[in-house]
């Protein structure tokens, strides 16, 4: 069981996922807030229903389950539809990366949360001892975007644009991994951060 919980988050193209990858070649158990967030509508859920009883059965694809595509549409450019969607959504993965982190063993846990400083940051996650941001430059975020999706620099500029503002989210950090050197740097960084967490999660099981 684990008491110790660390909130993993970064802007887009950061680099979150090669941490998180790292981290659980550690043996850390890594909580991922997108799977939570599929979960908790998945056929069947409560959180699918509510769903539906916000904004009808035209949310739905022809297997029954939440047709993505058109949800976004429907909350594109639609303010109330948006917050009413992540009313019903985001205290239920909220809920579920709470109690997933919790049941997992060794001294900590960490839970990936992309949009951690966008979601309401401490303040909506107070379970969180820690929370670790993924940091680097603006132009760094840009550039990985091209190369990573093929994409223009407008769109990857729009994208990071969308997001918290780096400062918002080192606003948050209580810790900063600057994720701008090669993999052996970020397997070096990773592992002076598994050391100190499980020292902390060890002391905070006294």
């Amino acid at each position: 069981m684990s008491d110790f919980i660390i909130g993993l988050t970064g802007g887009v193209a950061s680099g979150k996922s090669a941490v998180a990858e790292q981290f659980a070649a550690l043996g850390v158990y890594v909580a991922d807030a997108d799977v939570a967030a599929r979960e908790v509508v998945a056929i069947g859920s409560p959180g699918l229903e509510a769903v539906v009883q916000a904004f009808g059965a035209g949310v739905l694809d022809a297997s029954g389950g939440l047709d993505r595509a058109a949800m976004r549409r429907r909350i594109f450019d639609d303010e109330a539809a948006r917050l009413t969607l992540e009313s019903i959504i985001h205290p239920q993965v909220r809920s579920a990366l709470r109690a997933e982190c919790e049941a997992a063993p060794g001294p900590y846990a960490i839970a990936a949360i992309p949009l951690l400083a966008e979601g309401g940051g401490r303040a909506a996650y107070p379970w969180l001892d820690r929370i670790l941001v993924v940091d680097v430059p603006v132009e760094v975020q840009i550039e990985r975007l091209l190369q990573r999706d093929g994409i223009d620099r407008s769109l990857a500029e729009r994208m990071v644009a969308a997001q918290a503002s780096r400062e918002a989210r080192l606003a948050i950090a209580d810790d900063i991994l600057v994720n701008t050197a090669e993999l052996s740097a970020l397997r070096a960084q990773v592992a002076g951060l598994d050391a100190r967490y499980r020292r902390l999660g060890i002391s905070s099981d006294r």
